[in-house]
């Protein structure tokens, strides 16, 4: 039964018993306590107990109804605590969040250790704010850049961290200004961006930047392919010399640079780029002597290969038999170890 029928029937109630009791004029009586008397109708004294019963029954339920309400209004304001909580989690913050009821605070502390991940699917809940702030993940996630300020990324989270990736990718001239200030952002969106730039840029806008990055072995392949097909404004023998000795290159990489640019310098530029660099670098004399068969200059090989122990350079000194003897080789079927 509601509050309000409780009131409106025990007062009719209280009304059916009084008329009742009245009609059978059952006189007056006196009650004395401690020398105080008090005369009152039979039938008063008959009501007043329900009276003061009803109200007795009515200050219990609005007492509880009171203490249940401030339970409630804890219990919602702890619900909304924990959907902020949920969003500060989804956008990798940790805030500390104040919760009223136990039930709410042990939940918390467990939230707290756990990381929530969003799903591919649509999300829908009864919070368009929570709406929308995981379908922006989402599309972050997707691999595209979301703008929108109210997202509110942590910058030193991962998703602001692909966010800033979404972006260097679809707009490359964001990358060129990260080039141009490194010091602002992660290795990674560094790493990105000049990616971006190699693929999308001209040879002038990027020897103006490449010295910001700091190059690894990959970075450098996709460097020298690109000054490569663009030589026209590519790099000078000493940007390249300077460039690998950076990089800790092996006979290897030595020797897969001399075949990228072959095809493009001239023969007296690649010659004595490598020839420089043999003569400070050990691991690069293999792509010396690689470049020297490439144009011909035997005799200059023969002067190198001669000069060394036996069992070094043992496949440049087969060639050189080869060649002696007059039988056809392929350079690239031998190996330079």
């Amino acid at each position: 039964m509601g509050f309000k029928k409780y009131i409106v029937f025990s007062a009719l109630f209280i009304a059916v018993i009084y008329g009742y009791t009245f009609s059978l004029e059952l006189g007056d009586y006196k009650v004395t306590i401690l020398d105080i008397s008090l005369v009152l109708p039979i039938t008063v004294w008959i009501i007043l107990p329900l009276f003061v019963l009803f109200l007795a029954t009515v200050a219990h339920i609005l007492f509880y109804g009171l203490i249940n309400a401030f339970k409630q209004r804890a219990i919602n304001k702890d619900i909304e605590t924990m959907i902020t909580l949920i969003k500060s989690n989804l956008l990798e913050k940790n805030p500390p969040k104040r919760f009223k009821t136990k039930a709410f605070k042990e939940l918390s502390a467990v939230f707290s250790q756990l990381k929530l991940n969003v799903k591919d699917s649509t999300f829908s809940s009864s919070d368009a704010e929570l709406n929308n702030l995981i379908a922006s993940i989402q599309d972050i996630k997707a691999g595209k850049y979301v703008t929108s300020k109210s997202l509110k990324l942590n910058e030193m989270s991962g998703l602001a961290n692909q966010n800033l990736i979404n972006k260097v990718n679809e707009q490359v001239d964001f990358s060129v200004e990260v080039l141009k200030k490194v010091e602002n952002f992660a290795p990674n969106v560094v790493r990105q961006s000049f990616i971006n730039v190699i693929d999308s840029k001209s040879m002038t806008t990027i020897k103006k930047l490449y010295k910001n990055v700091k190059l690894d072995k990959e970075l450098a392949r996709r460097l020298f392919e690109k000054d490569a097909a663009n030589n026209e404004f590519g790099f000078s023998s000493e940007e390249i010399s300077k460039i690998v000795k950076d990089l800790e290159y092996t006979t290897e990489d030595y020797l897969a640079l001399a075949r990228n640019y072959e095809s493009i310098l001239q023969p007296d530029q690649i010659i004595a780029l490598f020839e420089k660099l043999s003569e400070e670098i050990d691991e690069s004399t293999p792509a010396y002597l690689h470049v020297l068969f490439e144009y011909e200059m035997i005799d200059k090989v023969r002067e190198i290969v001669d000069t060394t122990p036996e069992g070094e350079y043992t496949s440049f000194k087969a060639l050189l038999d080869l060649k002696d003897a007059g039988k056809h080789y392929d350079l690239e079927s031998i190996s330079y170890k």
